[in-house]
C-alpha cells in the first residue's frame, strides 16, 4: 500500500471538471485509488467515482492522503500525486 498527503493547489479545489480529470487518470490502474480527508483523516473518497470526490468537497488549500493499493500501486500514485501537483489543470471558472 502506497500513501502520501498533498495539498490540493487548484484554485477551484475538486469541482467537476478536476474531480473528473482525476477520475479519468485513476481509471487507468488496476489499483484501488482514493484518498482520505477531513479531520484526522476519517472521510475516504474512491478516485475512481466522480460522485464520491465530488462528495468530499475538497478545495484548494485542503491536504488529503493519496491511497493506492494493488498490483500498479507505485505507478499509480505516481500519476495521481503528479496530476495534483500540476494543479488538475487549473481550470478556472
Amino acid at each position: 500500500m502506497q500513501r502520501q498527503s498533498i495539498t490540493v493547489i487548484n484554485p477551484t479545489g475538486l469541482h467537476l471538471r478536476p474531480a473528473g480529470l482525476l477520475c479519468q487518470e485513476a481509471m487507468k490502474f488496476s489499483s484501488k485509488v482514493g484518498f482520505l480527508y477531513g479531520p484526522e483523516k476519517k472521510g475516504e473518497a474512491n478516485c475512481k467515482s466522480i460522485l464520491s470526490i465530488l462528495g468530499a468537497c475538497i478545495r484548494a488549500g485542503d491536504e488529503i492522503t493519496v491511497v493506492c493499493e494493488g498490483d500498479d500501486e507505485v505507478e499509480a500514485m505516481s500519476s495521481i500525486i503528479t496530476l495534483i501537483m500540476d494543479g488538475l489543470g487549473d481550470v478556472m471558472l
